[in-house]
């Protein structure tokens, strides 16, 4: 049985002149819980569409625990179940029929898991599908998707319509799948989602994989972010190595540095801080250092 659930080679998808995909090689092991990040046009929706055998690739493969994606897509759809975030429905079933449905399309259904899902999400399965809100449908195809078990979980947007406590539910659950060892494969602009889930994070650009990671592993394309308060004059920080973006108001000081901190704390203390705090680099402001903050590459 194969250790790694999603593997790509070379995975490319061209649309005439439009290259929405390029050469794509991505690995994600059992068991791991995978955010893919990127804006809108940077290819994640074809790459999903290559991995459901739902498109042709133009050059290079995509394999589901060993399977290929283009060859053998009933066999790997055995081992998947997808969500996305525009759930199209059948409008005269209720959502107990769907659920049911979509059960036999799959094959299994842990059905004890499905009656806890339902409670959990606070979903009425007696109301036809026609009498639901956007987040309620969404509710019936994570439902769907989760009480099959499967060994990878592919999710587009699934959080798309959910209030903010169904999404804590959202999350409880994929942590739940990643404990029993499945894999998820998470795709999302839900930056805070993606931090707390994931294991790695792959950003892609313009339809290219240019960072994959851990967190930890990738705070080196965004800086520390520093403030300071002091009980007389802020110091002249623009000479002090590794600072950057220094802004100043009233006696706070706020700046980002990368590199060592030390030149920084010696001058910071020197001045007379009263008051020092720093933060890491968040998910959004490791993506916003690739696109800037209007989305666009940098």
């Amino acid at each position: 049985m194969s250790d790694t659930a999603l593997r790509t080679e070379g995975l490319s998808k061209r649309f005439g002149d439009v290259v929405a995909l390029d050469h794509l090689d991505l690995e994600v092991p059992r068991g791991e819980v995978v955010g893919y990040l990127g804006p809108n046009g940077a290819g994640k929706t074809t790459t999903i569409r290559l991995l459901l055998g739902l498109s042709r690739p133009t050059e290079g493969r995509a394999e589901i625990f060993g399977l290929d994606c283009r060859r053998q897509p009933v066999r790997a759809h055995r081992r998947l179940a997808f969500v996305t975030g525009e759930a199209n429905l059948w409008p005269s079933l209720t959502g107990a029929e769907t659920l049911s449905l979509l059960g036999r399309v799959h094959g299994h259904v842990d059905e004890p898991y499905r009656g806890a899902l339902i409670d959990r999400f606070d979903l009425d399965p007696t109301k036809k599908v026609r009498a639901y809100s956007k987040g309620n449908r969404q509710k019936v195809v994570l439902i769907a998707a989760l009480m099959v078990r499967p060994d990878l979980l592919v999710l587009d947007e699934p959080t798309s319509g959910l209030d903010p406590l169904m999404e804590q539910v959202f999350r409880h659950c994929v942590q739940e799948a990643k404990d029993r060892g499945q894999t998820v494969f998470l795709s999302s602009h839900v930056m805070s989602e993606v931090e707390a889930l994931c294991d790695r994070v792959a950003i892609l650009r313009q339809g290219r994989l240019i960072e994959m990671g851990t967190l930890a592993e990738m705070r080196h394309l965004s800086a520390l972010t520093v403030e300071a308060r002091f009980d007389r004059t802020v110091p002249d920080l623009s000479a002090v190595p590794g600072v950057s973006a220094v802004e100043v108001d009233g006696p706070t000081v706020r700046c980002q540095v990368r590199g060592s901190v030390e030149p920084l704390v010696k001058v910071l203390a020197s001045a007379g801080v009263t008051e020092l705090l720093s933060h890491e680099p968040s998910l959004e402001e490791l993506f916003l250092a690739q696109y800037g903050a209007d989305g666009h590459a940098g």
